[in-house]
């Protein structure tokens, strides 16, 4: 087992340009560039998590010197409980499968006799004719001749009183019958494990084990020797304090886990639109009924099991389920539909027929219980500095044993009044045995105090912090991993469309019979034929839905923001939706393609006329177009005036206007393809188009993302905008945004269209990566080449998406972070972190938080190492030279108390601060323990052993207790050196809060939970000194020696205040230490 490794004492910098102290410092990459190259023998050297080999992840659990694994490792992911879910997963598909192998067999069968099977006659539930048990069956077996046999969709919505295209009224009592008859969306989940299950698991760490032995052998000798009056003091003591460590611990750790439970339930409770009583909807996905119909587009999540309605070129990735990655399509020959699948193209929608646990997938959902533990690259760190410190305090703790046990047994141990402990044939078994144990306990509560099993732990309690903060900055952390790895982010990919700007768009231009419209919304300028093609355009070829209340209330519209815009504009110009829809009917549609940048519609009308209407980015539009319709409605030839409109284009684009054109074509009624099959293969003509129209749609810029982007800058992480609008909008709103500083920078490669970028070599890419600020017109495709060609030159990369086809680049990028509001289930999924609020200035703050974290980490190491080496040193110095400890068991688990629980609760729970944001960001590699904690740590260490080695050595003299009574003096000097140094560590708390900065009582004052944890700290050390003197080993002591004390503690903070003056060099100690470690290990192997 490596003992020296990466992991934070031993770890290079990977970055030559942070100068911050905190952060660390370092020198350029290409001085030592052989240290930063990875250790392929180091478990603890992983830079990255996310997406890491399960063998990685076992091999550096077993590399962890761990003396309590279950708590250790509790938030990490239970790789057997992983394996154990996916056998249960595959039984549940595997039994699925079977079902429908039968079935199809059945139908097979049934084919040949040419009868349909009867289904059982529909009896009455409730007010519904058709019972949970017939609807069940019939969706789980996906029985199509069930399905005909109630009369197909229609008949089955009318058996569930919905209509088709309304969907159900949607009262309250109605949700309420539906509920009773036929189910909730919810499925029950396994429950959480109680505070009994953290107590046990707390009581597992084999120190705290070995002590309780030692404080019953000592309870029972006690006793036995002086009485159950006296006797019960060592032994009872011990073990009240271990009981104590023990019941702190499980209460942190279950108020951990509650907080976890909350996150998780958040991330299941999907919002999604509905139809009830002719309007669209948002509900919880918990709300879905029996009877509700469901609009799904791409990336939206199948809420529950159910028959489609309608669909066009609809395609379900049903590999949740069936485990198989391959795409189904589904039309009215297979029109069943699985809760838990993904749209992956397409549009429809479906009768909800099965809900919660009536579904397969909530079977699945209620048969496993959900894994939240994951590994982060902080944990993975720093049970590699736990395991390092952990080697040293047990190899320190066996050293005192055997000094103590030497020293005992040959006589060099003497009783305060000076009496020697043993003497050889006059001293008592019993005795023996007692200070034996006495010897044992202490050792063993040496390697309590010098294993950090807090420090993986302390990553967890201050994300969990984190992660419920971050809530209320409007972002929800999918992973863990991800709250810490945005603190290293240097660049963040943003999309334009509702992330930079307010997502609230409106027509303010449009162009229509070769004329600018003045106002666009003047009906009076548009002819007669051309309006009515346009309404036709924009009605059919459309995912939106426009509301007219029958009161006379105001319309509502509903669909993406760009087709809303539309919409409205189309209505304020005298469209009926509800009129022009039924005028005419869909024959085939291409959904809108991101890849495209287009979507359209085949509608036939009432005179049985063909046209097909295109709609999408304008200059790809017009590029299509051969003709245009003018003011008289009239088609022209385009190509004379093809300037006009690119012109027309230019200009509302350069005013940061997103651009649509709205085109159409006639075709022949014969080549419509006619059967189902030819018709959904049918690619629809996109070339000999007419102009009809182009819109300039405005979308503000949101207020405050100029400071959000100033913000970025000056913490070193470049913001970079990759849009799929057209490069002089995304210019525009670039200059407006303050991404571009100037029109001087908008040329190329800083702005560059995606096509151009996508045409380059993988080298060219690489090197033209790191200057691009703008991308325009770019595909998913194009942002995921973007992603993977910086993360090539060691950026570390975020990127927002929020459509189905955003899904590989989020994956890729080290923080995925998807939108919440306009974000697809399928880009959620594959985001690390969801913007609840799809804001810009959200991720910034998410920023912070990551900073935050390590930030965190960082005050909790530079405090427990002080403590560590302080406690180490006076116990090994005081037991080698005098064969006993200063510090006893009792007082050290109190120690132990305050470093690890309260410590880490005081010091991982600070708020961020814009500090943070003046630095750069901290490199994947960069040491966790910095030269500038170092210098803190050795300061504060030497300042404690001194000071209390002078009083275990002449602290009769100091403290003028030559005079007393010997037995009582040493006592008094035993607990002045007990509570000085617990004043020590309540004082440097104070320092571990900045360890850069000289003002450490900044911002003391609004952590109130710092402020609570130091005084109940300072309270309950006056209660053990001068209460439990028999409990801890302590006498009472003079108001003079409690100032004396604080006085000591005190100078701690004068004392880091000097400290901070001492120049430390620039180059990471842990270079100098891996450097030689490398060298010897090569010269072993050679």
């Amino acid at each position: 087992m490596s003992t020296s490794s990466s992991n934070g004492l031993l770890l290079p910098s990977m970055s030559g340009r942070h100068e911050d102290m905190e952060a660390g410092s370092a020198k350029p990459e290409e001085e030592f560039n052989e240290e930063l190259e990875n250790d392929p023998d180091d478990p603890f050297d992983i830079a990255q998590t996310k997406n890491a080999p399960v063998e990685t992840l076992r091999r550096w659990r077993q590399a962890a010197f761990v003396l309590n694994a279950s708590r250790r490792f509790r938030y990490t992911l239970d790789l057997k409980k992983e394996e154990e879910n996916d056998h249960r997963r595959r039984m549940i598909r595997a039994h699925a499968q079977v079902i429908r192998a039968a079935l199809l067999f059945k139908l097979a069968g049934e084919r040949q006799l040419v009868l349909g099977t009867t289904v059982t006659s529909p009896t009455s539930a409730g007010d519904f004719t058709i019972e949970l048990e017939q609807l069940a069956a019939m969706t789980r077996d996906h029985n199509f001749s069930a399905l005909q046999q109630y009369g197909g969709v229609k008949g089955l919505a009318s058996k569930l009183k919905s209509n088709l295209e309304k969907g159900i009224n949607g009262d309250e009592m109605e949700i309420i019958n539906r509920r009773n008859a036929f189910g909730s969306n919810t499925y029950p989940q396994k429950k959480g494990r109680n505070f009994l299950r953290f107590l046990w698991e707390a009581w597992q760490d084999l120190t705290l084990i070995i002590l309780i032995i030692a404080a019953i052998a000592s309870l029972i000798l006690g006793i036995k020797t002086e009485g159950l009056k006296e006797g019960w003091h060592d032994g009872g003591s011990i073990a009240f304090a271990v009981l104590l460590v023990i019941v702190v611990t499980a209460t942190s750790d279950y108020r951990q886990s509650l907080q976890f439970q909350n996150l998780n339930e958040e991330k299941r409770n999907i919002q999604l639109e509905v139809m009830r009583g002719g309007r669209t909807v948002k509900i919880s996905i918990f709300d879905i009924v029996v009877g509700d119909v469901v609009p799904l587009r791409i990336g939206d999540q199948v809420p529950a099991d159910g028959i489609l309605i309608m669909g066009h070129s609809l395609a379900i990735d049903e590999s949740s389920m069936t485990g198989e990655s391959k795409i189904v399509h589904k039309d009215q020959k297979a029109p069943f539909l699985m809760s838990g699948c993904k749209v992956a193209d397409g549009v429809g929608t479906m009768l909800v027929t099965g809900v919660g646990i009536n579904t397969e997938w909530g079977l699945l959902m209620a048969s496993i219980s959900e894994d939240t533990g994951e590994e982060t690259p902080l944990q993975v760190r720093l049970n590699g500095v736990a395991t390092f410190i952990g080697i040293v305090g047990l190899t320190v703790a066996l050293s005192v044993l055997i000094v103590l046990l030497v020293r005992y047994f040959t006589g060099n141990t003497t009783f305060p009044d000076g009496r020697i402990q043993f003497v050889r044939g006059q001293t008592s078994l019993g005795d023996a045995v007692d200070e034996v144990i006495k010897i044992i306990t202490i050792a063993v509560t040496i390697v309590v105090v010098a294993v950090p099993e807090g420090l993986p732990l302390a990553v967890t309690l201050t994300l969990a912090y984190s992660m419920r903060k971050m809530m209320a900055d409007k972002a929800l952390v999918r992973r863990l991993s991800a709250c810490e790895t945005m603190g290293s982010a240097t660049t963040i990919c943003s999309d334009k469309t509702g992330t930079l700007t307010l997502n609230q768009m409106t027509v303010v231009e449009a162009y229509a019979g070769k004329k600018k419209m003045n106002p666009p919304e003047d009906s009076s300028q548009l002819h007669p034929a051309l309006a009515s093609l346009l309404y036709q355009g924009v009605a059919q070829n459309t995912t939106g839905n426009v509301f007219v209340p029958k009161d006379g209330g105001p319309v509502e519209i509903s669909g993406s923001p760009t087709e809303k815009a539309i919409l409205l504009w189309a209505v304020k110009l005298g469209m009926e939706f509800d009129v022009v829809r039924s005028e005419s009917s869909i024959i085939h549609v291409f959904p809108f393609n991101s890849e495209k940048k287009r979507g359209g519609v085949a509608v036939k009308g009432a005179k049985s006329e063909v046209h097909i209407h295109w709609k999408g980015a304008a200059e790809i539009v017009l590029a299509s177009c051969t003709h245009y319709l003018d003011s008289n409605g009239h088609q022209q030839p385009i190509e004379e005036e093809k300037e006009f409109f690119k012109a027309a284009i230019d200009s509302m684009a350069a005013s940061s206007l997103r651009c649509v054109a709205i085109a159409y074509r006639s075709f022949e009624m014969e080549r419509v393809p006619k059967d189902e099959e030819s018709l959904d293969k049918w690619v629809l003509p996109e070339e000999e188009l007419v102009l009809l129209a182009i819109v300039g749609i405005k979308d503000p810029c949101r207020p405050g993302v100029k400071d959000a982007v100033r913000v970025c800058t000056a913490a070193g992480v470049k913001v970079r905008m990759v849009t799929g609008d057209n490069i002089q909008t995304a210019k525009a709103i670039a200059l407006e945004c303050g991404i571009l500083g100037s029109d001087a920078e908008a040329t190329e490669p800083n702005i560059i269209e995606g096509r151009v970028f996508r045409a380059l070599s993988e080298r060219e890419r690489e090197q033209i990566a790191k200057r691009i600020t703008v991308m325009g017109r770019s595909s998913p495709n194009d942002k995921l080449l973007l992603v993977q060609a910086l993360r090539k030159g060691g950026d570390v990369v975020a990127v927002t998406g929020d459509g189905t086809n955003d899904a590989p680049a989020l994956h890729e990028a080290d923080i995925g972070l998807s939108m919440g509001i306009q974000g697809t289930e399928v880009a959620k999924e594959s985001s690390d972190i969801i913007i609840l609020d799809d804001n810009f200035a959200s991720v910034v703050k998410v920023v912070r938080w990551g900073r935050s974290v390590y930030a965190n980490i960082q005050k909790f190491i530079q405090f427990q190492l002080t403590v560590n080496v302080a406690a180490l040193v006076i116990n090994v110095v005081a037991a080698v030279s005098s064969g006993d400890v200063p510090l006893k068991a009792v007082q050290l688990l109190w120690v132990n108390l305050i470093m690890d629980t309260l410590g880490a609760l005081a010091l991982a729970t600070e708020p961020p601060t814009d500090h943070l944001m003046h630095r750069s960001p901290v490199g994947r590699r960069e040491p966790l323990i910095t030269n500038i904690m170092w210098r803190n740590i050795l300061v504060q260490a030497m300042y404690q052993v001194a000071v209390l080695l002078v009083f275990n050595f002449a602290g009769l003299t100091v403290l003028q207790l030559n005079h007393d009574n010997r037995e009582h003096a040493v006592e008094v000097k035993n607990t002045m050196i007990f509570n000085a140094f617990v004043m020590c560590q309540i004082f440097n708390e104070f320092n571990a809060r900045k360890p850069d900065e000289m003002n450490v009582f900044k911002g003391v004052t609004k952590n109130y939970l710092f402020i609570g944890i130091i005084a109940v700290t300072f309270i309950l050390q006056i209660i053990i000194v001068t209460f439990l003197g028999n409990f801890a080993s302590t006498v009472r002591i003079s108001w003079k020696l409690w100032l004396a004390s604080i006085g000591i503690g005190l100078l701690s903070w004068p004392l880091a205040a000097a400290g901070k003056l001492i120049p430390v060099p620039k180059t990471p100690v842990s270079v100098y230490v891996k450097k030689k470690f490398r060298r010897n290990r090569a010269a072993r192997n050679a």
